[in-house]
């Protein structure tokens, strides 16, 4: 009788167990991250980088001011505040968490404790008042940062286990052939895997390999292709992303095997796009900063971080 009462029960507990967790109407699916996530008005920002998690940083062209947020929730606040006459353009996270930022007009770079926002070191490098340090890279060796005004990229060393070096460690790269043409606004920076840097020419519509040795450049070819306005770039893989301000594209760009062309797959646009200023990649998603940079910055004036399938 007892074997008979147990043949009996397992089949109804395992067909009992199957339906509660199979049972659709008690699933709860992932709420879904916001494909928009307001900043506060007259922020002005212009950086953009994502930590560890889903947390996420934007900086202010307007004072300084450094905003933390939650990809996830969508709400954040002011981790670092402004300084009237400020100024923060690119940002980055590297490996040990450290948060850096181009301090624009300020001539210099600054590294940051993410958690606390307590300034960590200070890289001074130019005195000049009419520079504008404007992006960065970092490699496993150093930190480049390029100049919109100059013909330069400035190189902050990394020691040992990415030990921040003193400011006395600074120098200058000047930049030969085309990443020294006059005018030509070089803005964003990545680092190819074959060691050359790849720099943004925001007014002449073009891109251009820089040797981080010698500061020699050559065009990265396009095949015809115009990146005007280009600002902020991304890169993932051979896949690359170029972020194009007042023309508010998002160019998407196959590099070849050898890292000196690539071919533009497709254009993502609409009216999310409010001149985007840089981006960073989470998951399948591009996450990208509006700077608006088409109208003026008000107190009032609303702005933004949109989401993109990449």
């Amino acid at each position: 009788m007892r074997k008979l009462l147990s043949l009996l029960l397992v089949p109804l507990v395992a067909a009992a167990t199957l339906a509660t967790v199979g049972t659709p109407a008690t699933a709860h699916p992932a709420k879904p991250f916001p494909a928009r996530i307001a900043l506060p008005d007259g922020f002005t920002p212009e950086g953009l980088t994502i930590g560890r998690g889903t947390t996420v940083y934007v900086g202010s062209v307007l004072d300084g001011a450094v905003w933390r947020g939650d990809l996830r929730t969508g709400r954040g606040s002011v981790l670092i505040p402004g300084t009237p006459g400020a100024a923060k353009a690119g940002l980055k996270i590297d490996e040990r968490g450290r948060l850096w930022t181009a301090d624009f007009t300020g001539g210099g770079a600054s590294v940051y404790d993410p958690g606390t926002g307590a300034r960590l070191a200070h890289y001074p490098f130019t005195t000049d008042p009419n520079t504008l340090v404007n992006d960065m890279v970092i490699t496993e060796r150093a930190v480049y940062f390029t100049d919109s005004t100059r013909p330069v990229l400035y190189v902050v060393p990394l020691g040992p286990g990415g030990r921040l070096p003193a400011p006395a460690a600074v120098r200058v790269l000047p930049l030969t052939g085309p990443g020294a043409t006059p005018d030509a606004f070089n803005n964003g920076i990545v680092a190819l895997p074959d060691g050359d840097l790849l720099v943004a020419q925001m007014l002449t519509g073009q891109l251009v390999r820089v040797d981080p040795s010698t500061g020699g450049s050559s065009v990265f070819d396009l095949g015809g292709y115009s990146v005007d306005r280009a600002d902020g770039l991304v890169l993932r893989g051979r896949t690359l992303y170029v972020i194009r301000n007042l023309s508010n594209v998002i160019a998407v760009v196959r590099l070849n095997a050898g890292y000196t062309a690539g071919t533009v797959q497709r254009e993502i646009t609409g009216p999310q796009l409010r001149s985007p200023a840089t981006g960073d990649l989470f998951g399948s998603a591009l996450y990208v900063v509006n700077g608006r940079f088409d109208v003026e910055s008000t107190p009032t004036t609303d702005f933004d971080i949109v989401r993109v399938p990449a």
